[in-house]
This record gives structure tokens, sequence and C-alpha cells, in this order.
């Protein structure tokens, strides 16, 4: 129990502590609200649930680093339980006789779990800071060639100082005032830890009331003291990631899949800024990134770009963002921003190093989209600047004069040649099923043409009626608006809707085998009054052998290895089709050490299939071919073009005998 001065003096701090914490959180708030658009507030009862799993499941962590994910656990949850300890103390603290159910068993598990928190929270921060500052891992470091704010290089280091220590000793400090109370009070079986403390390192402290008494106050006035402390200090610190990532999934936009871009309005003629040239250009829950960020660079380490040498580190990007915010807090919160964020943010060379993977949105905890930033700088610059690499032109003006970033003036129906069966068109075939979704790699890629004809002769082995447009079809758009270009996505997929309606297809089904299209046209077009029901291929196949329609021999194949296309697994959770239809043909499948909602990249995403590389230490299509090879598979199955093309010439380089087939291949084989 605290003296009346002490109250009086407690009282003291909470008033300026709460007004310190309030000015704080107000400049952060003033900031967030500074970024275009709007939080997003609709749905609040089930945006909150889905908040307090990302809370307790802290984002899921456990997919990746699982020692360090079991530590981070306990310190998470430790801590939250502590916000109730924080507020028990206080009230024991200050109300005369108070106890909270001290002989029910209510505060007896309450005292249990308190106890058991204390320790898994110091053990784990005392983990933590061993690793970032003893064993010093490398996955918690950013390469040199990245850009990185002067502040930041050291600033992150001291910053995880800063919340380490005072966790270990705002927890260290209640730990001893319960060990304190113990000796004054006898032992308590449900504070086991805090037990052993009493009896063993205190124990000599026993006999002398004064010392008990000094303490325990002493505990009391450093555990909370150091609350009060460093709430004011929260925006300032990494730390803040504690309610800014519940949260960033209780406000952010609703994406149709992981790496949803949102569509520019061109006929809105007030509208002078066209993607993020400064940071007040990003939409507000992007600003709000920021502060969520925790700094554990996993983003980084899943992103096929930083893995294979090159400058683009999404965590180095947030981190960015977070000092340039913490530097110009005042300044910010007023209005005033006038740094470009290629001035601090990320280099050039990074922006266009992005392959749209998604890896850094999905593995983020706390629900940041780094990824979505670095398309709006893109935007910036080839809307607002006309700057862009010189090798997306020649894909840019082929899909403005030809409808396909080739460039390729052939007929759209060439494909079909050497098939011993007639392509129907939408005209010869109106009442078909699907529509076959040729796409441009399909209609003009000699490679991907083996595609098509496979899953064309596989619909015609099922007996599927099917059509397709022909010449009448043209590019999605996909590579545009990934290269930033939104206004060429804008008009491509503008006329592509009124095409595919035009054919009845708003109330058919399609069917397409590449996963750009497969997105672009099922989600992306949604937003611009195109709603259709689109399949990739390795979905409507295992549907037809699931349902009897579609007979395969499934003799036995080579080893086969299957490859997970960003745009099909990762983006849109589509992994286990494609493995069912190959083991339904008989292959022997294997697994690479990232597959699934894990795959690494190919490298032709984002627009990437049309532009040289960026320079790094490895090519991006060479590792993940190297990655297969290590499998011992005789044969790497793809399920896009895009992948297959990379994967094509990533063989040739390297002079490999290791076999490339998309699954309608082996599917068409096995018939």
């Amino acid at each position: 129990m605290l003296s009346s001065v002490e109250k009086l003096l407690f009282l003291l701090v909470v008033a300026i502590s709460f007004t310190a914490t309030y000015n704080t959180f107000n400049q952060m708030a003033l900031i967030i609200g500074r970024g275009k658009g709007k939080l997003n507030f609709t749905d609040l009862g089930r945006r909150t649930i889905i908040a307090i799993q990302a809370l307790v499941s802290q984002g899921k962590l456990i997919r990746h680093r699982k020692v360090a994910s079991i530590f981070h656990y306990g310190v998470a949850w430790g801590f939250i339980f502590y916000g109730l300890v924080n507020v028990i103390d206080a009230l024991e603290g200050m109300v005369s006789g108070f106890h909270f159910f001290e002989e029910n068993l209510i505060g007896q598990l309450y005292r249990l779990t308190a106890d058991l928190f204390s320790v898994a929270v110091l053990v784990g921060v005392a983990f933590f800071l061993v690793r970032r500052f003893v064993a010093q891992s490398k996955v918690l470091t950013i390469r040199d060639n990245v850009t990185l704010m002067p502040k930041a290089k050291d600033g992150v280091r001291q910053d995880s100082l800063v919340v380490g220590m005072f966790i270990l000793f705002h927890v260290g400090f209640r730990f001893l005032g319960a060990s304190f109370l113990i000796l004054q009070h006898g032992a308590d079986a449900w504070q086991p830890f805090a037990s052993l403390m009493a009896n063993g390192p205190l124990s000599g402290l026993s006999s002398s009331e004064f010392a008990l008494n000094f303490g325990w106050h002493t505990s009391f006035w450093m555990a909370l003291g150091l609350i009060f402390a460093f709430l004011p200090y929260f925006p300032y610190t990494k730390h803040a990631h504690l309610f800014m990532g519940p949260f960033n999934y209780l406000t952010r936009p609703e994406r149709s899949y992981l790496g949803a871009m949102s569509t520019l309005d061109f006929e809105d003629e007030s509208i002078e800024q066209f993607g993020a040239a400064k940071l007040f250009d990003l939409e507000q829950t992007r600003i709000l990134d920021a502060y969520a960020c925790i700094m554990c660079n996993r983003c980084q380490e899943a992103c096929p770009a930083y893995f294979t040498g090159k400058e683009l580190s999404p965590a180095a990007l947030e981190v960015n963002k977070r000092y340039y915010i913490k530097e110009n807090g005042d300044a910010l919160a007023a209005g005033e921003d006038n740094r470009a964020l290629l001035d601090y943010a990320i280099s050039t060379s990074a922006v266009w190093a992005c392959t749209t993977c998604g890896a850094c949105i999905d593995v983020c905890p706390v629900g940041n989209t780094p990824m979505l930033d670095i398309m709006d700088i893109r935007r910036d610059q080839v809307l607002m600047e006309s700057s862009f690499p010189d090798e997306l032109k020649t894909a840019f003006v082929g899909m403005e004069r030809t409808g396909n970033p080739w460039q390729s003036t052939e007929s759209r129906m060439d494909w079909t040649s050497p098939l011993d069966f007639k392509v129907p068109t939408v005209e010869e075939n109106p009442d078909y099923e699907y529509l076959l979704w040729v796409g441009c790699a399909g209609a003009f890629n000699p490679d991907s043409q083996k595609i098509v004809r496979a899953v064309a002769t596989v619909l015609n082995a099922a007996d599927v009626s099917f059509a397709v447009l022909g010449e009448d079809e043209t590019c999605t758009g996909d590579s545009a608006r990934r290269a930033g270009n939104e206004y060429l996505f804008f008009e491509m997929a503008s006329g592509n809707i009124e095409t595919l309606n035009a054919a009845g297809a708003d109330r058919k089904r399609i069917v397409t085998s590449c996963p750009h299209c497969f997105t672009t046209i099922g989600k992306d077009y949604a937003e611009l009054g195109g709603n259709y029901e689109v399949f990739h291929h390795t979905q409507l196949i295992a549907d037809l052998v699931g349902k009897g329609k579609l007979k395969l021999n499934g003799k036995s194949l080579e080893k086969v290895v299957f490859h997970d296309p960003c745009y099909l697994g990762r983006h849109n959770g589509i992994t286990a089709e494609p493995r069912d239809v190959l083991a339904r043909a008989g292959a022997t499948l294997l697994e690479m050490g990232r597959s699934g909602t894990d795959s690494f990249c190919c490298g032709a995403g984002g627009a990437q299939m049309w532009k040289e590389e960026e320079h790094g230490s490895a090519s991006v299509s060479i590792t993940r071919f190297n990655e297969a090879k290590r499998t011992g598979a005789e044969t790497l199955a793809v399920a896009c073009p895009f992948c297959a093309t990379m994967m094509i010439d990533a063989s040739r380089e390297l002079d490999s005998t290791m076999e490339i087939k998309d699954v309608a291949e082996i599917v068409a084989e096995a018939l």
C-alpha cells in the first residue's frame, strides 16, 4: 500500500504521462491522417475479430523462424497480460484494503499466470537482446547496398536496446515486487518463480522489515513508473507495433487478393497527382504501416530481389518511412512534406527490382504492404515523370499498338495449327460453357503455345464445350499495371470488359493457363465493372478429373517437382489443385524447401519479363531453377507461361537436362 504522499505523487505522474501521451499520439494520428483516402472502419464487428486474431496469433509469425517465434509469443502474450497486471497493481497500491480475489481461485490463477508470464517475458527479451547484440544475427541487418537513412543505421539497434531494456526493467521490477510481498506475507504456491526468488537470492532480507518495505515500494515505482515514462515515447519506438499491428488489421482496406492494387480514377479532373512521389501521396493505411513495422526483416528475408543481391529491401522501405517521420514529426503533423520518397525511402533501382511476388505482404506479421508502396512509386514515375526503364517502352508500345507486349502482328489463332481438332471462336460456338482465355504468351510465345495447346487438348478430351475470342482478344494489361502504367491498364481493361461482355463471358465461365490473366480478369476487372467467374486451368482439370470426366492413365512418371507461381499460390491461395492433378497423372511429387504460399519467385512478375534484371549478386530465375535441381527431380512442373519461360531460359543457360513442362502438358501426355 502506498502512503498518502505517494498516492498524490502517483496521480501527478499519471496526469503528466497521459497529457504527454495524448500529444505524441495525436501527432501520430495527424501524420497518418495526411495520407490519401481514409482508414477502413466498415464492418467493425468482423474486422475487430480479425484484429484480435492477429494480436493473439501475432500475425501467424510461427510459420517462419520457429525458435524466435516461440520466444516472441512468450514476450507478446506476457506483455499483453501485463496490461491487466499493471491496472491491478495500481489499484492495490492506491485503494486501501484492495486485493484482487486474494483467496479465490480467480485470484490464484491470476497470480500464477502473472508469475509464469513474467519469466516468459524476461527469458524471451534476454534471448532477443543476445540474438541482436551478442550473436548479431544477420537476418536483423540490412545490406550496405540498400538505401537506409543515416540515423536508421544505428537507430534500429538503439531502438531495440531501449525497448528491450524497458521491458526487462518493467517486468523485472514487478517480479521483484511480487517476491518482496511473498517474503512479507508468507509463501504462495501460485507464484512458483517469485517464491524461488524470495526463498533464494532475496532470502537474506526476510528479517528486515525496512528492507522488505523499501524493496516493494522501489519495485512498485520502478515497474509502473517505467510504464508512465514510456507511454508518451511509444509512437517513436518499434514497440508501437504492439497496438498498431492489430489496428492495421482493423482498418486496412479490403483486398480481393493478396497484392490487389487500388484503382485510379482518371475521370476525376481534381486529381493532380497519380501515384506516390512523397509520403503523403501514400494511402493512410500505408503511412500507418511505418508505425506498425516491427523491424524484424521477415519481409526482407522473403524478398527474391533482396535474396539475390538487389538494392531492394521491403524492410528498409518501412524503416526509412518511420525514421523520416521520427525526424520530421512536427512538420509532418502540420502538413509539411517536402522530400521525395526516392530521396530517402528507396532507390530507383530498388523500385524497378520488385517482382510483385507478394512475399513481403504475405510474411508480415503486422499486415504491412511495402509492395503496394513500390507500385504507387512506379505509378508516379511512369504517369507523372515519364521515367522508367527503356525496355518497358517496347512492351508499352506493343500493348498500345498491337494489343500485346511482344508487338507481334501474327494471328492470335496460329497456336491452334498443330492441333488435330478445331478450336472454335465465340462466333462459331456462342453456346460455349468455358471461354478459353489464351493470353498473349499463349498466342505468341512458342513455348507457351505448347501449354495452351495442351489445355485445349485436355478440354477437348473431356468433351468440354469451349471457345476463344480469337483476334478479338488483347492483353489484359497486367504488365502495364505492375509497371506503373495504370492509364494503359485502364484503357486495356475497359476494352476487354466490353469485349468479354459482348461475348457473353459475364454469364459464362472463363479458364486460362496464365495466373496473371486469371488474377487480372477475375479480380482486378471487378473494380471497373467487369465481373467474371474465372478458373485457372489446374483448377478446372482437377475438377474434371475428380468428377470422372477426364480419364488419366496414371502411369508411373519420373520424379516431378512443382514450382508454385506467385500469382497462383501466394496471391490467390491455389496450391493443392496443381499437385492433385500431377499426382493423378502418376507423378512422383517432390517439394522444394520454399513451396506453396512460401514459394520463391521465378523473376518474371512485376513486368520484369520485359526488362533487364536489376544488378545483383545472382539471377532470380537461376536461383529458383537451382533450387528445383537440388531436389533431384527429372521434371520441373509449372503452371504459368511466364514461369515456364524463365525456367526454360535458366535451364538453357545452365545446360541442364531437367525438363520443364506445364501441368497441362503432363496431363495431356497422361490421357
